[in-house]
């Protein structure tokens, strides 16, 4: 299974060419901390995850699956309908839907150079976006029944958005509807390219670059995704099989 699992999610992100993998090398950081709620296995979601990876933005993900009755509601609250992606902005005051819209908002707002100006994802991006989805099966679609209450804190993954491994744990987040601080960690630099062994072996003398990466780094002398923290039991763990299974344990239907 964790085989098929890993199969398909890197197929998933051959169908979007790896969009998703590569970081700005800078970027204009809000004081707040984006606020988006959305589901993993939405087309549209997907886009505005990739542009957050582009961009080097961190935000607060609130998993919005079907059937989920945590943050859907408060979602409606806000925004006034059951639409995803929505993005919330405190540092502007803004409250967006529509995928093109957050993403030209992001990039405005803190995109700088070239990609504060490149051009919305059309039709094509969008029947890529489809396509990864259909690839998975469309996990990351629906509220999985028996989830236990919501943890105190959000926990923290890095990830960048094209890493099969990672989605394959944000995924299980968005399944269990448990809210998370999402840690960007795209490429800077082409010495990143590849998995972290290929840094390791021919690129080790190379500066790390790249804001959760050279903090990745410092705390852990790896730079490796996914990683997950959870501040509401001190654990902090890479592999996404591992990483799901805990996520199963402690806060779905195995930890009643």
């Amino acid at each position: 299974m964790q085989l098929i699992n890993a199969l398909t999610s890197t197929l998933a992100s051959t169908a979007r060419g790896w969009r998703g993998t590569k970081a700005a090398r800078t970027s204009r950081q809000p004081e707040t901390m984006l606020k988006l709620y959305e589901y993993e296995g939405c087309p549209f979601c997907r886009l505005v995850r990739e542009a957050l990876t582009e961009l080097d933005l961190d935000a607060i993900i609130h998993p919005c699956p079907r059937g989920g009755t945590r943050w859907r509601p408060e979602a409606e609250r806000i925004g006034g309908r059951a639409q995803f992606p929505l993005l919330v902005d405190d540092n502007t005051g803004d409250v967006l839907y529509e995928s093109a819209d957050i993403i030209a908002h992001l990039r405005q707002n803190y995109g700088t150079g070239h990609r504060r100006e490149a051009k919305a994802p059309g039709l094509r991006a969008q029947v890529g976006s489809s396509a990864a989805s259909a690839l998975r099966g469309f996990a990351g679609t629906n509220a999985r029944a028996g989830a236990v209450t919501s943890p105190a804190q959000p926990l923290e993954l890095y990830s960048f958005e094209s890493s099969p491994f990672s989605r394959i744990v944000r995924e299980a987040l968005c399944e269990l509807e448990l809210a998370y601080v999402l840690r960007n960690m795209g490429k800077a630099v082409n010495a990143d390219m590849g998995p972290p062994w290929v840094r390791e072996k021919f690129f080790a003398d190379t500066p790390v670059e790249g804001r959760n990466r050279k903090v990745m780094q410092e705390e852990t002398g790896r730079l490796q995704v996914p990683y997950l923290i959870d501040p509401n039991t001190d654990t902090r763990m890479y592999e996404s099989a591992d990483i799901v299974r805990y996520l199963h344990t402690t806060y779905g239907s195995q930890a009643r």
